[in-house]
């Protein structure tokens, strides 16, 4: 019989807590991801005790090891599923309830980490709005005890040491892909199993150590203290040196997986770790870790839907609070009953979970095969929400003058360059806004040259994880300026994401030194910071529908990150002034008070001027171009 341990369940709000602190967006927290990393141990550690105790006790069933992963994860998960519903019926447009109905379908399959794979980056800002995008790491978990169970009742027979082998080459096999992948598919690598699986495993092997007795002979040697504490100290550096550019989870990951193994190895009641995390506080919250963990994603989804622009730290507070309450009230009413075998019986719980799962898988296929539902919405609403599917091929002269985030072998097209007859240059060079801006300024210079890349702000020498070949490319966009001499240079970019925080002066220091290259190889060069354009939240489509702003009315929407933006303006113009370049504005351009224009006609149509938070449409392009450029 596998002996309760408190300090499992103060383990599990170390966990829990920074997940939820990290996808409400509080920065301290910006490792707060690796807390799935710790449930994997766990997880694994734990299932392993309770199938070895079985098999020695001569009563392992499958189907009772079904039985108490249905009891543990279906009726929690699918009352939150379908609580979601609702919300997501009167608060989602088409694309988004489309998407919403994608995961309907996945999660009692047991596949949403493979949709979510599909759909977005785990870090993407479009991720924190899909409500059941943390199912991934169940999904996960689900595949694994698919499998590993059959492995044991395969491999039972064996000799231990064959079957510890297996698994161990296995694990190491798991996690060299993860590095390779966390490098070169940071998607795939972050939400599939075969990069995932060593983490699980490494609760297994613990598991398998204390079945036979190996850490009382390690405890007897005294280091039990010093072990679990470094552990414990292992976690907390990962929740707090670690962002979402640390590539994961690859050998960073060995930090917090190590640091749970010593803890599930070492620390025990006598211990300081253990006494610590077996107090009433994180046990409480341990208990009811995994209903906090299913609510917390909905809360902060379905908040930032409805909401314009950021969320307040007081409102994300409440919203990490009301989770907490909403998980104590699913392990009372709706996790402990279920796992009650005499209030529910086996045969109850399997067609109860047969008959939920099936109503919300065919609820998910309603949900595609109508397009979202798409006719709550009139024919003008949906033409201005189609621009979500904005095609920008043509617009940024891609693959040829504009370069994709993460093209390896990338280069530029000889058209690029200022044409030999322009008559007056202009040198257009920034990431995927200055792209979208390109059009209109290349229809009224036509010898314009065009050099931009996805993610990488036109500064010299800065390493873009996003971008990875982002130095490489403005190392050579500067020699074409060599080579070239323009007569003007206009640099533009989404500033506002290389500005991280307000009272660094990082972002300033390298724009100047930028600045200082351009001047050096191109003295004659007039050259020109162009400041970054309105931005939206979620996006202008979405904002136009929801205030009932029609493509045939002039009409301006509010745009809550405004301050920001200026802010950002405001220290762009210090800058440019301080190293002899011109700043334009073109929130001045675009915006009057606390609002911005969203409608331009363009070949004779009324179009939204961006078709995401803040990239131009062809219409946009040309109306922002159209006040910037002076021909003189």
């Amino acid at each position: 019989m596998l002996t309760y341990r408190r300090e499992i369940d103060g383990l599990r709000a170390v966990a829990v807590l920074p997940v939820i602190l990290f996808h409400a967006g509080f920065e301290w927290f910006g490792g707060g991801f690796i807390g799935v990393d710790v449930f994997f141990v766990i997880s694994g550690y734990l299932i392993t005790s309770i199938i070895l105790a079985e098999k020695q006790a001569g009563r392992f069933s499958l189907s009772g090891f079904y039985e108490r992963r249905a009891r543990r994860i279906l009726p929690a998960l699918f009352f939150v599923v379908l609580v979601c519903v609702p919300f997501a019926w009167f608060w989602m447009l088409p694309m988004d309830l489309m998407e919403f109905s994608q995961s309907l379908i996945a999660v009692p399959l047991f596949a949403s980490n493979i949709l979510f794979w599909m759909q977005s980056e785990y870090f993407d800002t479009a991720a924190e709005l899909k409500p059941l995008l943390h199912t991934w790491s169940l999904a996960v978990e689900e595949q694994y005890y698919v499998l590993f169970p059959l492995f044991l009742l395969v491999m039972w027979r064996l000799r231990k040491r064959w079957m510890i082998g297996i698994l161990a080459l296995a694990a190491i096999a798991s996690l060299l892909l993860a590095q390779w992948g966390s490098l070169h598919k940071p998607s795939a690598t972050f939400y599939l199993l075969p990069t995932r699986g060593w983490e699980l495993l490494i609760g297994m092997f613990i598991a398998f150590h204390h079945s036979h007795g190996g850490t009382a002979k390690l405890n007897a040697q005294g280091i039990a203290q010093p072990a679990s504490l470094f552990g414990l100290l292992l976690i907390a550096f990962s929740v707090f040196a670690f962002d979402k550019n640390t590539p994961f989870p690859g050998l960073y990951a060995l930090v917090p997986t190590l640091g749970t193994a010593l803890i599930l190895l070492f620390a025990h009641p006598q211990t300081l770790v253990g006494k610590l995390l077996g107090s009433k506080l994180p046990v409480a919250i341990g208990l009811m870790s995994y209903s906090a963990y299913l609510w917390h994603q909905p809360l902060l989804a379905f908040a930032r839907l409805r909401h314009d622009g950021p969320l307040s730290q007081e409102v994300l507070l409440l919203l990490v609070a009301a989770t907490l309450l909403l998980a104590q009230f699913s392990l009372s009413y709706i996790e402990r009953p279920f796992r009650d075998a005499e209030r529910v019986g086996r045969r109850q719980l399997f067609r109860q979970s047969l008959l939920v799962g099936a109503l919300i898988v065919t609820l998910g296929g309603w949900g595609v095969a109508t397009k979202g539902f798409d006719e709550r919405f009139t024919a003008e609403q949906r033409e201005v929400l189609a621009f979500a599917d904005y095609d920008t091929k043509a617009l940024y002269r891609q693959q040829e003058c504009h370069v994709r985030s993460t093209q390896r072998d990338w280069k530029f097209a000889p058209s690029c360059a200022i044409a030999a007859d322009a008559g007056d240059s202009l040198f257009l060079w920034g990431d995927s806004h200055a792209a979208a801006l390109s059009n209109g300024v290349h229809v009224r210079m036509p010898g314009m040259a065009q050099y931009t890349a996805g993610a990488c702000p036109p500064l010299i020498d800065v390493s873009i994880a996003a971008a990875p070949y982002c130095k490489e490319i403005n190392r050579f966009v500067l020699s074409e300026i060599a080579r070239s001499q323009p007569r003007r240079i206009m640099l533009h970019a989404n500033w506002s994401s290389y500005f991280k925080d307000a009272r660094t002066t990082n972002a300033d220091l390298i724009i100047a030194q930028t600045l200082a290259h351009i001047r050096q190889v191109s003295p004659a060069s007039e050259i020109t910071l162009l400041g970054g354009v309105p931005q939206w939240s979620p996006s202008l489509p979405v904002a136009m529908v929801r205030s009932g702003l029609m493509l045939s009315e002039e009409g301006a929407i509010y745009t809550p990150m405004l301050p920001h933006l200026r802010a950002v303006d405001d220290r762009l113009q210090a800058i440019a002034t301080r190293n002899g370049a011109t700043f334009i504005s073109a929130l001045d351009r675009l915006c009057q008070g606390d609002s911005c224009q969203a409608v331009a006609s363009i070949e004779s149509k009324r179009k939204p001027i961006a078709f995401d938070y803040g990239h131009l449409t062809k219409a946009g392009s040309h109306l922002l171009a159209s006040k910037l450029i002076r021909l003189d």
